[in-house]
């Protein structure tokens, strides 16, 4: 079963990656492109297709707004045309950096999210489970669980996310050390192991993935800036300008580890520091 599409992000490299990724996962049709809110209402409108890829943090428009306008125009239309159905909204799979709040949010709620950088099989994933409730009938039902979600991100964001602890374990050889977050330079995940360094130690944690490591970070200090690491913004020494605009940080732990910004994390890059 094949499954139309449309992809809304204001960066054009994502956007690029996204499409790369859909063709190789094949059975969808990307329609059109959009670059921010505005356009993603439209498009919508325009071609009402099965599935739409969005962008959380868009000019104008983000993408909780974008449902909610495309809501409250179908309300409307109820209003004017009494007796007529409602158009069902398409399905909807968010697309989100470094926002970790909402991630928690959209796995609560069983509305599809992609975390950048894009990876295949959730892309995949994500694909096959908009293709099952499109085939079941299903989208009247994920509307309820957008009306959830919106609910839910309303609320103050204290309600979404319990504090996290002020120190991590770590194992360093046969110690469990509890270490201050602030003395984190960073974390990186390699054959399914996650070391965390710091100015003056290195260990693991017992976390099997980044993103669980990153539910006990703070996310207004510690940042994804890559698929495969989590880095400190205070222990960034310097951002080191790379091939084709892309950067390096290097950190301050001893070894001065240089750590790559993925291409979809640069924006967020810039905007922590104003490049």
């Amino acid at each position: 079963m094949s499954l139309s599409a449309l992809i809304i992000d204001d960066e054009q490299l994502a956007r690029d990656e996204l499409k790369y990724l859909l063709d190789s996962v094949g059975g969808v049709e990307v329609l059109a492109q959009g670059t921010n809110g505005i356009e993603a209402v439209d498009l919508i409108e325009e071609h009402h297709p099965d599935l739409v890829f969005l962008d959380v943090q868009m000019p104008g428009l983000d993408g909780f707004a974008v449902i909610q306008k495309l809501k409250d125009r179908n309300e409307a239309k109820a209003l004017q045309r009494p007796g007529t159905d409602e158009e069902h909204l398409p399905q909807i799979v968010f697309a989100t950096a470094y926002d970790q709040y909402a991630v928690r949010a959209f796995d609560v709620n069983a509305v599809d999210y992609l975390l950048k950088p894009f990876d295949r099989t959730r892309v995949e994933q994500a694909v096959e489970r908009a293709r099952g409730r499109v085939s079941e009938g299903t989208t009247p039902v994920a509307e309820a669980q957008i009306d959830a979600l919106l609910r839910l991100l309303n609320r103050p964001q204290g309600n979404a996310r319990s504090p996290q602890p002020a120190k991590l374990i770590v194992q360093s050889q046969t110690r469990l050390l509890l270490v201050d977050q602030a003395e984190i330079c960073y974390a990186a995940i390699d054959d399914g192991i996650i070391r965390v360094v710091t100015q003056t130690f290195e260990g693991h944690s017992k976390c099997r993935t980044l993103e669980e490591l990153l539910e006990q970070l703070d996310p207004t200090v510690f940042w994804r800036a890559h698929r495969g690491f989590v880095v400190n913004i205070n222990h960034i020494r310097e951002v080191v300008p790379w091939f084709k605009s892309s950067y390096q940080l290097r950190m301050n732990d001893k070894q001065q580890t240089e750590i790559p910004v993925s291409r979809s994390q640069t924006k967020r890059l810039r905007e922590l520091f104003n490049l």
